[in-house]
């Protein structure tokens, strides 16, 4: 059975997965509060694997890169409910309960949250978004995730400083983060969003750093990287390309053939 994904509103996701192991990439561009209903999931992101298994309440901060990977238990499917809230919602809850920042934020990108019977009720109340039942309208949906947002900070107070806090990602030391993050396959423009740039001062420091333009600089890093491991830990060409940072094989071949002199099938 192929795997299935139902998007219920832009704010709340109920994902279901059969049979299959699915894996991937994505920008989270919005903190995100979500529930494993069954089967695991792997998240990695800064230099960090987090784990979260069947019953685990998580939150995810937003502007992170993330790899995972959704395990569907054996026989079974992956099932997920997500809650994204976005800036406009987090605000109006600004204004109706008075709620400020106390300090910078210094948590974990991810966490995993201490069960209680008020998310377990809320996930519960969820129930029209995951069955179908419900027709996902608009004012409703706000309601749920502005409900969600307030039982975050009952839960977890020390929220209110990553939830409240709408500044832009502030200038961060532009090596480390590319040599941490370069196998995702993003735009420039979205490093240089992500390292506190302009698109045109990420460019100037990059060249300052490494010598080269950000675009040869990745894909002789990702090339290096997909030579090894077809070389020396014998991966398959159809693994490679995605894992490295390509997201279309036919262009990754080119550029292989191109920097190495051999199509990656014919490397041994």
């Amino acid at each position: 059975m192929p795997p299935v994904k139902e998007k219920t509103s832009p704010k709340i996701l109920y994902s279901c997965y059969s049979h299959t192991s699915r894996e991937g990439e994505q920008f989270i561009a919005d903190h995100v509060f979500g529930y494993i209903l069954s089967g695991s999931s792997d998240l990695y992101m800064n230099g960090k694997m987090y784990v979260f298994k069947e019953g685990d309440f998580r939150f995810i901060r937003k502007n992170q890169l993330a790899k995972f990977a959704k395990h569907p238990p054996k026989g079974g499917e992956f099932k997920t409910i997500s809650i994204v809230m976005d800036k406009d919602t987090l605000r109006s809850v600004i204004e109706e309960m008075n709620q400020q920042m106390t300090g910078p934020y210094t948590g974990e990108s991810a966490l995993l949250l201490q069960p209680n019977s008020l998310f377990k009720n809320y996930i519960e109340s969820l129930a029209p978004y995951m069955d179908g039942s419900g027709n996902a309208n608009k004012m409703l949906t706000n309601l749920k995730v502005k409900e969600a947002i307030m039982i975050l900070l009952e839960s977890n107070p020390e929220l209110k400083n990553v939830l409240f806090d709408f500044s832009e990602p502030g200038k961060i030391d532009l090596e480390a983060y590319m040599n941490e993050h370069y196998k995702f396959n993003v735009d420039i423009s979205r490093f240089a969003y992500l390292t506190g740039r302009s698109l045109a001062t990420f460019k100037r420091d990059f060249e300052k750093i490494f010598n080269t333009s950000p675009n040869k600089w990745l894909q002789h890093k990702r090339l290096n990287d997909a030579y090894f491991l077809i070389k020396e830990k014998g991966w398959k060409t159809s693994d490679v390309y995605m894992e490295v940072g390509f997201k279309d094989f036919s262009h990754f071949s080119f550029a292989f053939k191109k920097a190495y002199g051999v199509a990656p099938s014919r490397v041994g």
